[in-house]
């Protein structure tokens, strides 16, 4: 068992050394080329303005409202530091107070009137101040706001939009791989009569965009009674050209002699699907699922056609109606943005190393 493990580690060491060669390699022999230089530049602006956005919504989510709407913003989530002074029942904020003689307090604003504010020692209550409010400064600290999220499950139906969004991805995820793989499972296999003319109807519906075919969705959704019904999210979308297209040219890649094997064993056709095919297009369903998650996750449209009832909002309306005409809690609704990017970003992260074996296989008969 050792042995087995040893084997493990030399190999994960080595991949990693290969890796890290691979990155680090330069053109210069002894010293960095100036194409090196531009290369090294390039790939950091890159990673720059693809992962600044994000780091800066995960961060602002842990701001206090005070914070968020503070100028100039701040990167870390730091807020105005408090203090309880006797005979105030809220604590007050603290600044850093310039007084006449040169001296620098740190002191409690009771108010301000226009240019003026009215400061206190928190130690002495009694001992105040009146100041320009060019002659404070606020007194910061970095505080976590982990309220925002905590109050998303104890203020608002968040629960119940979560649930929502996860119950309409997972089962339109699983009809999806399940009917497009049934499609491209015949479309592959079989010979038949107007098969080519079935699959390109099937690829032509790409050149239709969803926007034209919205009404007409929505009145079938209408007829059979799916209004204010999750199925009626779920159904419109689970037959997808995409994902035939994807899986029809990676099955073409499965030899004939196994299927035909199989038949003289007897198997039937749902047996050859179910356990010769779908097994051994596990890469290609991989990289289908991954869009099928992304797609189901952030659509937004559809539900908003079907959906109207708060307590059928997925998460993408439920952040649509979280911001009010008048006022909007900005904290609670980055909070909700940064939750409803987690599902996608983990399914990425575990199947993502299949994308690049499905797609380049799909491509190859």
């Amino acid at each position: 068992m050792s042995g087995v493990q040893n084997v493990r580690q030399n190999a994960l060491q080595n991949g990693l050394q290969n890796a890290l060669g691979f990155v680090l390699r330069t053109r210069g022999r002894r010293r960095l080329h100036w194409t090196d230089v531009a290369t090294y530049a390039y790939l950091m602006v890159g990673l720059f303005t693809l992962f600044a956005p994000v780091l800066w919504l995960v961060l602002s989510s842990f701001k206090t409202e005070s914070a968020i709407g503070q100028f100039p913003p701040t990167l870390l989530p730091y807020s105005q530091k408090t203090a309880l002074v006797a005979g105030h029942d809220q604590p007050l904020p603290l600044y850093r107070v310039t007084t006449p003689s040169g001296e620098t307090r740190e002191m409690a604003q009771v108010s301000r009137i226009g240019i003026m504010a009215t400061m206190v020692d928190p130690a002495r209550p009694e001992d105040t101040l009146k100041v320009n409010i060019r002659q404070r400064v606020p007194v910061q600290e970095l505080t976590f706001a982990w309220t925002n999220y905590s109050d998303l499950f104890g203020k608002f139906t968040f629960g119940t939009y979560l649930w929502n969004s996860v119950f309409i991805t997972v089962v339109a995820t699983l009809l999806t791989l399940l009917f497009n793989s049934m499609a491209a499972f015949a479309l592959s296999k079989y010979r038949f009569t107007g098969q080519k003319a079935v699959y390109l109807l099937i690829i032509g519906t790409l050149m239709i965009p969803p926007t034209i075919i919205l009404v007409p969705v929505f009145l079938v959704i209408n007829q059979v009674g799916l209004l204010n019904n999750l199925w009626g999210v779920i159904l419109p979308a689970v037959a997808t050209p995409t994902g035939v297209f994807l899986l029809r040219q990676y099955m073409l890649t499965i030899p004939d002699e196994l299927i035909e094997a199989a038949r003289m064993d007897h198997a039937s056709e749902w047996r050859i699907y179910w356990r010769i095919v779908l097994p051994l297009s596990a890469p290609a369903l991989a990289v289908l699922a991954i869009f099928s998650v992304m797609w189901r996750w952030n659509d937004f449209l559809l539900p908003l056609i079907v959906l109207s009832r708060n307590e059928q909002f997925t998460l993408q309306l439920a952040l649509n109606a979280f911001q009010g005409e008048l006022n909007t809690q900005w904290h609670y609704l980055l909070a909700m943005t940064v939750i409803t990017l987690l599902p996608v970003t983990l399914v990425f992260a575990f199947l993502q190393r299949h994308i690049t074996t499905g797609i380049a296989s799909a491509g190859v008969k």
